[in-house]
């Protein structure tokens, strides 16, 4: 078995990376070693040691080649990480494993005037902050299935996977989803309204945004800056047809992992 190590070289020493990757060619085929920002590819799994940004950006990548990954925290959170620093040990040996269980993550695809994103964790959908822009509540309009949700006022919306409504989404207010559940979570940012609550859907539902003549509001996935919208534009959620797939010790461990990391 050949697995690739991908490290955070602002979290993790190389010598580190380079002790972990002779652990594993004890007991696997061989190692190979990336940086976080180096495309990877002819592994067969993968051990990423960073945070929780570390696994999103690897995650991804990996899904698109249907490599199954697991995280080691060297991180603040780690949430997306199934071990600490001090039990690298444990990692190398669920790695080599041929047997260990898979959970398969949903993802999303953002797809905006023509151009198309996936993402693990979320759409945010955000009013902007500058100088140049008094502060003012956000409008957007819903639909799903091309049934209208109704018109959101508020300082933005989050559409969120199951992975994340453990993250942003969670800070918002919104609900905590099981990592197998088939469902996409819409929450408000700081609503201006009380009907505005979060809207829970199926993820074979298609989502389509549409923003008032003047609005101005930006996107992001993942964190990463997706675009301004703008009255008119093209803005849709669909499931992706990819899946990030974890490797885990216990699938049935995921309340363990929020009481420990997010009390």
């Amino acid at each position: 078995m050949k697995v690739g190590v991908v490290y955070n070289r602002a979290q993790v020493e190389r010598d580190t990376a380079s002790a972990l990757a002779e652990k594993i060619e004890k007991v696997c085929k061989e190692a190979v070693l990336f940086t976080e920002n180096e495309p990877f590819s002819d592994v067969e799994r993968l051990i990423v040691l960073g945070g929780d940004g570390t696994m999103l950006h690897a995650a991804k990548q990996a899904a698109s080649l249907q490599i199954p990954l697991v995280g080691v925290n060297f991180g603040r959170i780690g949430f997306l990480t199934e071990f600490e620093r001090d039990e690298l040990d444990d990692a190398v040996a669920l790695v080599a494993d041929p047997t260990c269980q898979i959970l398969e993550r949903t993802m999303l695809t953002v797809t905006f005037n023509g151009a198309s994103a996936d993402c693990l964790n979320e759409l945010a959908i955000l009013c902007p902050v500058t100088p140049a822009r008094s502060t003012r509540v956000g409008r957007l309009s819903v639909t799903i299935d091309g049934s209208s949700t109704g018109e959101f006022a508020a300082d933005g919306l989050i559409v969120a996977t199951p992975t994340g409504s453990t993250a942003h989404s969670l800070s918002a207010g919104g609900s905590i989803l099981m990592p197998d559940c088939a469902t996409f979570l819409l929450t408000p940012v700081c609503a201006f309204s009380l009907k505005s609550r979060p809207i829970a859907c199926p993820d074979r539902s298609v989502l389509r945004f549409a923003i008032p003549e003047g609005e101005r509001l930006l996107a992001y996935g993942d964190g990463d800056f997706l675009g301004e919208i703008q009255s008119g534009d093209d803005l849709s959620v669909t499931r992706s047809s990819r899946s990030a797939l974890f490797l885990t010790r216990n699938k049935h461990e995921f309340f363990r992992r929020i009481t420990q990391k997010l009390n």
